[in-house]
């Protein structure tokens, strides 16, 4: 959106506004915050979502905008850095004056800046996997979560390895929590626990930790690591000859570790993710071929990518319900009937009322000698259950909150 910069065009802008009168206020633009990691340890994964935002919004705005408003994308730089989003959070909502924000790739970065949505009453999409657990009416989670990822990949990985688990994980909310889910859906299933490790982030050096493995010989090893530092650790893991089978509801599926890396550092890695560009459907194709003639140079389309385009969508159908409403009251009102759903690259995506996370089809993917990929099961319809189950209820009330298997909703 260009200003004028001249005092007589600034003039004449008031006088067409006044004559004009509701109707060009309704042509205003939607303006959308996008706070993402395009610099810092994080980029590489999150570039994507902000291409994935401004593919969704071209779409979008070429077919005529939401209820005849073009969309205007507003986006800063959040450098991987949790005081830019504070900073920059407060400044699109209260400087900007955007309806809705679509940010945050760690969770430690959602936790930064969601108590100021919540205080300033905005809207955001955080379109990221993660831990779960978030019940907070200011937010829709587009991303997948442990029952759709976990509750999915263990029972699988351990009838066909073996029950003896070990974890690693970074050593922040979103590895603690990923962990506690995998301790129970292990002991769910008859496993047992042999070790786990938390490292911290920006560690990139795993020799002590390869030596733990080698001496618990696990069956399973179970890989949370975040960011381009902790990302050493395979090709340090390969070197050492370690074979164990790896299960990750992280890599592959956000920092195409399988592509970057030496084959065969990813070798025998199975991963649960709602999408990767490797998935051989038609929808996935078409939404393929697109992006690649938007983003010629873009080195790989991983889940956040695609959360973050069919976030749009869902953000677009929201307002076309309201009757073109953009306020968060009344864009709760239409997630709370319960069929707010979009036709996604991966498959349909339902909002589901009660936590406002997203349901997901979800692809094991298998990661061979060579790094390519293949799919020896996939899941349809994967619900995010736990949070409504464990008695988060968003259409009742919003006690804007994290939980966790260990301190679940209180009655």
């Amino acid at each position: 959106m260009t200003r004028p910069r001249h005092g007589s065009r600034l003039t004449a802008l008031a006088a067409a506004l006044v004559l004009a009168g509701p109707a060009a206020q309704a042509a205003e633009p939607i303006k959308l915050g996008v706070l993402e990691d395009q610099s810092g340890d994080f980029a590489l994964a999150t570039i994507g979502k902000v291409h994935g935002i401004q593919l969704a919004t071209d779409e979008i705005n070429a077919a005529g905008g939401i209820a005849g408003r073009k969309l205007e994308l507003v986006i800063y730089d959040t450098q991987s850095d949790n005081t830019r989003y504070q900073e920059f959070m407060r400044r699109v909502l209260q400087r900007d004056k955007v309806a809705a924000v679509f940010a945050g790739f760690s969770s430690a970065s959602r936790e930064a800046y969601r108590p100021i949505v919540d205080q300033l009453d905005g809207f955001a999409f955080y379109n990221n996997q993660y831990e779960g657990g978030v019940c907070d009416g200011h937010m829709v989670v587009t991303g997948a979560v442990p029952e759709q990822q976990f509750s999915t990949l263990i029972p699988w990985m351990m009838e066909k390895f073996g029950k003896r688990v070990y974890t690693i994980a970074a050593d922040y909310n979103f590895g603690q929590i990923s962990a506690e889910w995998v301790r129970n859906i292990v002991k769910e299933n008859g496993g047992e626990m042999v070790g786990e490790e938390f490292i911290p982030l920006g560690v990139s050096q795993f020799s002590q930790t390869i030596q733990n493995i080698q001496k618990a010989k696990p069956d399973i090893l179970m890989t949370l690591l975040v960011g381009t530092a902790q990302a050493s650790y395979y090709e340090q893991a390969a070197a050492a000859n370690l074979k164990v089978p790896m299960g990750s509801s992280v890599n592959v599926g956000q920092g195409y570790e399988h592509k970057r890396f030496k084959p065969p550092s990813l070798a025998n890695m199975y991963v649960t993710t709602n999408y990767i560009e490797e998935v051989d459907t038609p929808e996935s194709k078409a939404f393929l071929a697109k992006w690649k003639a938007k983003f010629p140079n873009e080195p790989y389309v991983n889940q956040e990518a695609e959360n973050s385009y069919h976030a749009v969508y869902l953000y677009k159908q929201m307002v076309e319900r309201a009757n073109g409403s953009t306020k968060r009251a009344d864009l709760r009102k239409v997630i709370a009937a319960g069929d707010v759903c979009v036709d996604a690259p991966e498959g349909k995506v339902c909002i589901d009322p009660k936590s406002q996370h997203v349901s997901h089809t979800i692809y094991l993917a298998k990661v061979d000698e060579k790094h390519d990929i293949s799919f020896p099961k996939t899941w349809t319809d994967i619900k995010p259950y736990w949070l409504g189950q464990a008695g988060c209820d968003l259409t009742k009330k919003d006690p804007m909150a994290q939980y966790t298997p260990s301190n679940p909703p209180k009655p």
